[in-house]
Formats: C-alpha cells, structure tokens, sequence
C-alpha cells in the first residue's frame, strides 16, 4: 500500500495534455507540471517522473471526445484514473477565468478533495458494440435528412402523395412523375438516390448489430428485455449499449434520475417547486424509453410477434414484463383522461418503464466475457 497518493488532474486535448498535481492532505501543494503530448509514450514518461516508493498515483480527466483510452492505458499500469462527468464538477459563482492550467489544477484539487462523479468506464468490447449502434442511429438520422429534402423538394414543385409515403407505390409514383424543366429529373433522382443509399446503410448496420449481438457479454439482458412492449431488438440493444451495465444502480430511482426522467426541483423552506425534466445524462437512450413509451397508449396484450420474444425467457421475466403492460397501459389510460398533455404521459410512463427495465436487469447475469 503507497505511504503518499498524489493528485494528478488532466485537462486532455486532441495533441495535448496540460498536467496538475496535488499532494496529499488537505493543505497540501497544487502546482502545474506542464504540457505534455497525448501520446503513450509522454504518458509513460509522466508515470516515471511522479511515481516513486511508497507514493501511489491517482489520474482523473473530464469525459470527452478524446475517449477512454487514457484511462485504460493508466489503469493498465497499476494507477487509478478517474474518468470525470464535466456537467457534475463544482465551479465557483464568480471564477470568470478559464485556461488550461486552471482546469487541470481544479481536476487535481477536487479530486483529492473526493468532490468529482466519475462515470461509468465501458470496456472495450462494450465501446465497439456502442459505436456499432450509434453508427446505426447516424444512419437513420442521415435516412431522415435524406426523406426531408426530397420531400422539401416535392413541395416546392407542388407534387402531393396522398397516402402512406415510402413504399414501393410511393417509389412507383415518384418514378412517373412529369417536370417542365429538364433539370429537375436530375434533381429528383439524385434525391431519390440519396434515400436509397441511407436506408441500405441503415439495414447493413441493423444485420451487423444482429450478427454481433451473440458475443456480446450483455446479450443474455437485451434478449430479457425484448419480452416488454416496445423493446425489439435494434432498440433493447442500443438501450444497453448506451446505459451499460445496469448493476451499477442501487435502485430504479438512480436509474431515472441519470435518464434525466425526473422533475427539477428548486425547493426552499416551506416553498416546493418542481419544474421540468432534468434532461440529464444520455439522450439517446432517454429518447428510446419515450418512443418506446408510446406503445403503451394501447390495450394490454401479448402480440404474436412479442410471444416469440418472449418463448425462450424464464418464466420471471415474462411476469415483470406482463406486469409492466398491465400497469403501464392502465397509468396511460388514467393520465390521458385526467387531461395531461400527451408529452406529460409519455414522460411519465417512461420514466416508469425504465424501472421495470431496470428489475429485468438485474435478474440476468451477463455471459462470460
């Protein structure tokens, strides 16, 4: 066990670090090492120089785009790297200045002062399968931009399809259609060109997710949670891509509280005031819940297509997931009549199903990585 830790606080960048180190105790020295580049071999170096006997390093940097490859190179080392949440470290009302140098030493003195909130650390077989759905999810929102200009481009030309747009009738009827000007066949195929090729990037990554879901070591908690309502299996996997590990909650509470599910609350003395949705933590898996909230505006049932679902799952987690729709779709039903607004309900009913996902979780053991 090290006789001394020190402090170190990373202000990381694309070609650079700038490092701060803190020496143990309250009262203890912060001073600026310096600038170092964002190399393996800089970093190995920086090891050597402040690690010695009987002192123990501690690492932590703010989560970025730079990613996770820090920490992993630190921990790989024997050192502990703390990955912080920017939006949770504490600032001073009136610190107007802000350089390299300061983060770096503010990183290294709230460390060792214990005020940081890490964040959830994947490894790297986690991270490739959350790259591999948020490619997918690029894709479908690239589908979408693509779908939204050729339509702009229909309206302009005053071209109306009066039924259900994007099937073959539809590319049928796009194919007939007559345009004064030359031009604008050149326009309208280069459109229909784009959707096309979105929506075959959109079905080659949904077969990758399908082909690489078995060797995952959360794919025994996405087949449990494609027994609800609304959880197929491109969304119950991006779902457990984005949250990871959902062991790590005490209790469903924390779960909706770092989806952002929960109302704000600016509460003083006998004065209760609570506002809208935090908002916080990720977006994309908060978006997921609220399309999946949706479904549950119908009657409670098991579909055809659920029932396979739900064939080769133990008889307890079909019973959470029935018990989620009878209760799910009876709290839709008593909100909607009571007059809320529809976004309100779905809110609501979100913020409940990720409880019940969170009781599923924790019933299924992930498979040996």
């Amino acid at each position: 066990m090290a006789d001394r830790i020190t402090y170190v606080g990373l202000d990381v960048h694309k070609e650079s670090i700038v490092v701060a180190v803190a020496a143990g105790g309250l009262r203890g020295e912060v001073r600026e090492y310096g600038r170092i580049a964002n190399t393996a071999a800089a970093l190995d170096r920086l090891m050597r120089k402040l690690s010695g006997e009987g002192v123990g390093l501690r690492f932590c940097y703010e989560a970025g785009p730079c990613g996770y490859g820090i920490q992993r190179h630190l921990s790989a080392h024997g050192h502990e790297c703390m990955v912080v949440a920017p939006s949770l470290i504490p600032k001073r009302a009136g610190d107007r200045v802000k350089t390299d140098r300061r983060d770096a030493a503010s990183l290294a003195r709230l460390h060792r002062a214990g005020e940081l909130t890490a964040v959830w650390v994947p490894d790297a077989g986690h991270e490739a399968m959350r790259d591999l759905v948020r490619a997918r999810l690029d894709a479908v929102h690239a589908l979408r931009r693509a779908r939204q200009q050729l339509s702009g481009f229909l309206l302009r030309q005053g071209c109306h399809y009066r039924r259900p747009a994007w099937t073959k009738l539809h590319r049928r009827w796009l194919a007939g259609l007559k345009f004064e000007q030359a031009v604008h066949h050149i326009v309208i195929e280069d459109y229909i060109a784009a959707v096309e090729a979105a929506a075959t990037r959109r079905d080659r990554l949904t077969a990758q997710i399908e082909a690489m879901l078995p060797d995952w070591t959360l794919a025994p908690v996405v087949a449990a949670l494609q027994t609800m309502r609304g959880m197929a299996l491109v969304n119950a996997a991006t779902l457990i891509a984005e949250l990871g590990d959902l062991s790590r909650f005490a209790n469903p509470c924390q779960l909706m509280a770092y989806l952002g599910l929960v109302p704000s609350e600016h509460s003083s003395g006998a004065s209760i005031k609570r506002g809208r949705l935090t908002k916080a933590g990720n977006s994309a898996a908060r978006r997921l819940l609220i399309e999946a909230a949706w479904t549950y505006r119908f009657p409670a049932r098991v579909s055809r297509e659920l029932l396979l679902r739900q064939e080769e799952q133990p008889k307890p987690i079909r019973e959470i997931a029935w018990k989620a729709q009878l209760r799910l779709c009876a709290r839709y039903r008593k909100l909607a009549r009571s007059g809320k607004p529809a976004n309100v309900v779905t809110a609501a009913i979100a913020r409940e199903l990720a409880g019940f996902i969170w009781a599923i979780a924790r019933r299924v053991p992930p498979a040996a990585g």
